[in-house]
């Protein structure tokens, strides 16, 4: 491989570290998302998310997808890629 290719590999996946570092998952950008929004308009918002199952029952498909960051969990349900439920929990931690 040239150096060059390394070069430009190595400025790639520090700018998706940066990227990855900048999303952030809190309380507003929860409110943000609304009920009806695609799975494309959640990630502008949220950024990709940490966890993803899919399951597809009779011609409908369903989506449960988790963000997490620090004591935050986002998980938000899609069905047929449109959002039905989302939920928040924060994570109190105990010593």
């Amino acid at each position: 491989m040239k150096k060059s290719h390394l070069v430009i590999l190595l400025v790639l996946g520090l700018c998706a570290l940066f990227l990855v570092g900048c999303s952030s998952v809190n309380q507003a950008k929860f409110d943000k998302v609304k009920t009806g929004m695609t799975m494309a308009q959640v990630t502008a918002i949220l950024g990709e998310p940490t966890e993803s199952s899919s399951v597809d029952v009779g011609g409908r498909s369903g989506t449960a997808s988790t963000w997490k960051k620090g004591d935050v969990t986002i998980i938000i349900q899609f069905v047929n890629g449109k959002v039905v439920a989302k939920q928040l929990s924060k994570s109190s931690k105990t010593f």
